[in-house]
């Protein structure tokens, strides 16, 4: 079964998953918030009315355990019961991770490991068909082999390009083989996306870091030919034509493009680095600057999101989805900004993108997202459910959640009021 326009477009729901790594320590938010060994969790999601859910089957909790061994038992139990609740997973199999202990993002072999665990989950779960291989391919190469957070924490474009290539190769060969089990399974590519914008000084890397922005769709769709801008960056790198040409011949369009949208999406570059703090320093081996949320700059930049789900609708002609939108500040700010998020993605609608559904994300919170899951400190951020106290406990998102999932309308007096990324606050207001 393909992703059929539905009408109105459909509330789907997602849990924070990540599982990546620091070193030699791997960081789960399954475990750190509890869903892994609650089972009812997905009884509460139903309850919300939700029936699309983006599910964790992970490649490092399944064969993270002795070489060659898979361990099915959590995903068979969960995914039984979301049969029973006749709800649809979107089954992610990589989320921010780099694979189990003896592969990485600059394993040569890690797209054929990969495709072999998508192999083995496609044929032990036939009727699943909706796939997100790897969630936020050019993110995680950011992060993992760009500035070296995580794992294999490398520092250089070379490193960057290659995981970037290595991923999304990844999820070429990962349909491949899952569509000889499930011919219909459907591709839902999701990436962050936002916009760069700069001091006068700084904009050629804005306008490079505008054009990267889009490699993970253009990669799989066929579109980085020998003219594309990225080209010349990849040549730089070390990276040859004939690897680049590989998506030309293997192309993979998704089946729908999943749009994750953050307040801090869309960033701001300024040459002006000591007017910010010490840890949004950092440079091109040209200039030093700073790098800091576009809402937090002089002029408050930010195109939001109904014109950027409009600019990939223009660029890509395919049906679209909000998978990601979360914020970590307080219930009363989160429901102003989930209401911006769902009243973007319906203004994009009207002007004429192929929208399907928005995702409430995260259900359940996450955790220490703040130092960008490098450390564990304990820094939580609710979600429609809080797990302050431990247990999931109802919050004003719950309530919207319901409203909106069975067609309703949600209308609360906090509406009435701009989100601080819209009012004019002091810094000691806003949150992340």
């Amino acid at each position: 079964m393909k992703l059929a326009a539905e009408e109105p477009f459909a509330l789907w729901g997602g849990v924070e998953c990540t599982v990546n790594r620091v070193g030699d320590r791997f960081h789960n938010q399954l475990i750190r918030s509890g869903h892994w060994d609650r089972e009812e969790d997905l009884e509460r999601f139903a309850e919300l009315g939700l029936r699309t859910l983006r599910f964790p089957l992970l490649w490092e909790t399944v064969a993270g355990h002795a070489e060659g061994e898979l361990d099915w038992s959590w995903p068979d139990r969960r995914l039984a019961l979301l049969r029973a609740l006749n709800i649809r997973p979107i089954v992610g199999l990589l989320h921010h991770g780099s694979g189990p202990p003896g592969t990485s993002l600059l394993d040569p072999g890690f797209p054929e490991k990969f495709a072999a665990y998508a192999k083995a989950v496609a044929r032990r779960y036939p009727w699943i068909d909706a796939y997100t291989p790897i969630n936020e391919p050019l993110t995680t190469a950011r992060f993992s082999a760009l500035y070296g957070h995580w794992y294999p924490h490398a520092k250089d474009d070379t490193s960057f390009a290659r995981s970037v290539l290595a991923q999304c190769r990844a999820i070429v060969l990962a349909m491949r083989v899952i569509r000889e089990v499930v011919p219909q399974a459907a591709l839902v590519q999701t990436e962050d996306l936002g916009r760069t914008f700069s001091t006068p000084d700084l904009r050629y890397q804005a306008d490079f870091e505008n054009e990267r922005r889009w490699l993970t769709w253009d990669l799989l769709t066929g579109r980085v030919e020998r003219d594309h801008p990225m080209r010349s960056f990849f040549r730089s790198a070390g990276i040859s034509d004939e690897e680049l040409d590989f998506f030309l011949r293997e192309r993979c369009p998704p089946d729908l493009i999943g749009v994750n949208y953050y307040v801090t999406s869309e960033r701001y570059l300024d040459g002006n680095a000591f007017a910010h703090p010490m840890e949004t320093h950092g440079d091109n081996g040209r200039d030093f600057y700073a790098d800091i949320a576009a809402v937090r700059s002089p002029e408050r930049h930010a195109t939001g999101l109904e014109d950027l789900l409009v600019e990939a609708w223009a660029r890509y002609g395919l049906p679209l989805a909000v998978t990601e939108a979360h914020l970590g500040c307080s219930s009363d700010e989160q429901v102003r900004w989930f209401m911006e998020v769902w009243e973007a993605a319906n203004a994009a609608r009207n002007c004429g993108a192929d929208m399907r559904a928005v995702t409430v994300w995260s259900l359940l919170g996450s955790f220490d997202w703040d130092s960008l899951v490098t450390r564990e400190v304990g820094h939580y951020e609710p979600g429609v459910f809080d797990l302050s106290d431990g247990r999931p406990r109802p919050t004003l998102l719950t309530e919207m959640v319901r409203r909106l999932a069975s067609g309703q309308e949600f209308d609360h007096p906090l509406l009435s009021l701009p989100g601080w990324w819209r009012a004019q606050r002091s810094a000691e207001l806003e949150c992340a």
